[in-house]
């Protein structure tokens, strides 16, 4: 083996898990040693081993209960069940539960290792994304994501046009920049643009350029971002909230490939490929009118859905332990993980902030912690706080914007004439925002 393949191998019994140990690494494998099934878990938490022996009789959780969650949080990975109780219809039942391999004690070294080897080889061809810190620095050791990046290797080598859609904080801009990585772009530039973080007023020149004059402050000419990305991706984040003007004009640039800076009569080729993301249901704001049917189309070639953290709980993880590795050295730390109860703690909460919330809390834990493993004291305090800085800019404003748009309907009793007014913009702008956060004029006329 040219690298040592890691095996978890579990029983409660000091001396055989002494002897296992010494047997495995002579045999070139890397053994992890737990001695319960809940000191297995936790080392499973922190780091997927590429195979899991177990004792069958232990205290607490014992070798089948220990298969039983290994087995439903990752199929692929084998599990080797060790018993002095063993008879034949136990075998049959076992393989038919999905249990690897199954030997009664005593048994010879050759049968386990050779079992092993099996094993690490094929566990190893059904979980393709073990270990994989993949395209653009994607941690996984879910098979949904790997299934996802499988995806995205395919949809790179292409040149359509790629919608990614997802939660807030599942890390849509990453995998955009997967998908960059993966075409034959990869070695131009990888431009990106959150729609609904600049002004209206300032996006297109930002999208498209300007020449020199075009407009009061334009006092140089300057490249768009489309220009800027010639010849390789463009990222437009939130599509769902770019404005319904520059909608039209996004789309000639889609089907003419060729953009018209601010002021200029001159129009000049572009060749991008177009990666947009949102969290926003964009089927929804078509119906409504808010979001262009033919530009969806454009933009919709191929879909990519992220799925949210919890229901990717083999990513909590992996991520937390990914985090630790990069954070706990800005804060000057020396943290090498977290405690066993801690990690159980990050493994039960439902993560409403997805990916983004997990390494807000995971900073928040190597900031404050003084030793060299996390304890369970910090990260519940870290959930508690349910800290702000999980929103970004874009869903700050638009969670202000519709409080506010709600509280000057509740005002005017739902007169949209009146909350213009007093909102200082057009009855027809003032519409466009009711639209755009899903408010009925009508459901304010009938509150008191």
């Amino acid at each position: 083996m040219t690298e040592a393949a890691s095996v978890l191998v579990v029983d409660d019994d000091a001396d055989l898990l002494r002897l296992l140990d010494m047997r495995l690494r002579s045999a070139g494998f890397r053994p992890v040693l737990a001695a319960s099934g809940e000191q297995a878990l936790a080392r499973l938490a922190v780091a997927r081993p590429r195979a899991v022996v177990t004792d069958l009789r232990m205290p607490g959780i014992d070798g089948q209960a220990l298969f039983e969650r290994i087995h439903a949080a990752d199929p692929s990975l084998p599990v080797i069940i060790l018993t002095a109780h063993g008879t034949i219809p136990d075998a049959v039942a076992a393989a038919q539960r999905g249990v690897f391999g199954y030997l009664t004690k005593p048994f010879e070294s050759s049968e386990l290792l050779a079992l092993l080897r099996r094993a690490v080889a094929e566990g190893a061809a059904a979980h393709p994304a073990q270990g994989r810190i993949a395209l653009a620095g994607i941690v996984t050791a879910s098979p949904l994501m790997a299934a996802l990046l499988d995806e995205v290797a395919l949809v790179g080598a292409s040149q359509a046009n790629v919608l990614v859609q997802g939660e807030s904080g599942t890390g849509k801009e990453m995998l955009a920049r997967a998908v960059h990585q993966a075409s034959g772009r990869r070695e131009g530039a990888f431009v990106a643009i959150n729609c609904a973080a600049i002004p209206e007023a300032l996006l297109e020149s930002e999208l498209f350029g300007h020449v020199k004059g075009a407009f009061t402050g334009a006092d140089a000419t300057r490249k768009g971002l489309f220009q800027s990305a010639h010849g390789g991706t463009v990222f437009l984040d939130e599509i769902g909230d770019m404005p319904l003007a520059l909608q039209a004009k996004l789309l000639r640039v889609l089907q003419e490939r060729e953009v018209r800076p601010l002021g200029s009569q001159q129009a000049v080729p572009v060749d991008v490929r177009i990666v947009s993301a949102t969290h926003r249901d964009l089927e929804a704001l078509i119906a409504a009118q808010g979001f262009r049917e033919d530009l969806y189309y454009r933009l919709n070639v191929v879909n990519l859905h992220i799925p949210p953290l919890r229901e990717r709980r083999e990513d909590i993880a992996a991520l937390a332990q990914h985090f630790v590795s990069t954070l706990s050295a800005k804060h000057g730390r020396n943290i090498v993980g977290f405690a066993a109860d801690a990690m159980e703690a990050l493994m039960r909460f439902d993560w409403p902030g997805n990916v983004r919330q997990l390494m807000n809390v995971v900073e928040q834990c190597c900031a404050l912690c003084t030793t060299v493993r996390i304890p369970a004291a910090l990260v519940a305090r870290a959930l508690r706080n349910k800290p702000v800085e999980i929103l970004s800019y874009a869903e700050a404003k638009d969670r202000f914007e519709r409080d506010y748009l709600i509280q000057l309907m509740k005002i005017t009793a739902g007169q949209v004439s009146e909350a213009a007014r007093l909102a200082q913009r057009n009855r027809t702008e003032f519409y466009r925002l009711l639209q755009k956060h899903e408010l009925s004029p009508a459901l304010f006329k009938q509150s008191d």
